[in-house]
């Protein structure tokens, strides 16, 4: 069956199309719920969130442009209202930026399972922002959109995530000099 076919199939609500269009995305849109949740869990459960927000939209889709990447933005935005609705949540305000000029980091003998995990255990607050800008290429003006913060508040958490992440890839490369 062709995507136009699922689609359209999905779009009459027919839960076979529905089920092969889950497992044809599932591991796409599971990459950009990973990247922005603090666990494997809160992934699953946005991934859940974003394909019922696919299903319950999908006779918007037009036609027009990429299906993938409706259904991504979708995903992204549905990551992010989850964590627009927490409470705890808190953008750090913050003019004084780190200097980014140390912005270069070895990676070359850094397990990927490693730099996820670090990821995962940023600051929500700084997740976020280093996901979006770094793994999504947003700007700091489109993120301050979407996270309703200001642009500074945007520049100074990617900074803070990136000290953070520097001091424990650091770690993790000095434990290696010394094994």
């Amino acid at each position: 069956m062709t995507l136009e076919e699922l689609i359209i199939r999905c779009k009459k609500q027919d839960a076979q199309a529905q089920k092969e269009l889950y497992t044809k995305y599932n591991r796409i849109l599971f990459a950009i719920c990973i990247k922005y949740a603090p666990s494997i869990e809160e992934a699953e459960d946005c991934l859940q969130d974003a394909f019922i927000t696919i299903f319950q939209k999908i006779n918007q889709y037009s036609g027009k442009g990429s299906f993938e990447g409706w259904m991504k933005r979708i995903t992204v935005n549905t990551v992010l209202q989850k964590y627009r609705r927490d409470k705890t949540v808190r953008m750090q305000e913050d003019v004084q930026l780190y200097d980014d000029d140390e912005d270069t980091i070895e990676a070359e003998e850094i397990p990927l399972e490693f730099l996820l995990k670090i990821v995962q255990e940023l600051p929500t607050q700084y997740r976020l922002v280093f996901s979006m800008y770094v793994l999504d290429g947003y700007s700091h003006k489109e993120i301050a959109e979407q996270l309703k913060i200001s642009e500074g508040t945007s520049k100074s958490n990617l900074a803070r995530a990136k000290g953070i992440l520097r001091i424990k890839i650091n770690a993790f490369s000095n434990q290696g000099e010394h094994k």
